[in-house]
């Protein structure tokens, strides 16, 4: 299972570091307030961002996840996106 860790860079900026089987991706996510209510409503964004790594890696290796992208990207490449978080911070 990999371990997820989120560091705030500021208010919408995320430093996501993925360590799985020996090796770390970094990556920065954009989040924005809204996207943050979109998605997850009242939880907060490291909680967010983590479940959404997980979501994430449940469907591709940590080496194939964007280096940088904004968190609604993640609804373009999987549709369901919106629906599963939801469940998960639900």
């Amino acid at each position: 299972m990999a371990e997820i860790t989120v560091t705030p860079i500021n208010q919408t900026l995320f430093c996501v570091e993925v360590k799985e089987k020996g090796s770390t991706t970094v990556h920065e996510v954009t989040a924005s307030p809204a996207d943050i209510k979109r998605y997850g409503g009242e939880v907060a964004a490291e909680r967010l961002l983590t479940l959404s790594f997980e979501f994430l890696l449940e469907r591709e290796p940590k080496e194939s996840i964007l280096r940088s992208f904004e968190l609604p990207v993640i609804e373009r490449y999987f549709q369901e996106y919106p629906r599963e978080i939801r469940k998960r911070v639900g």
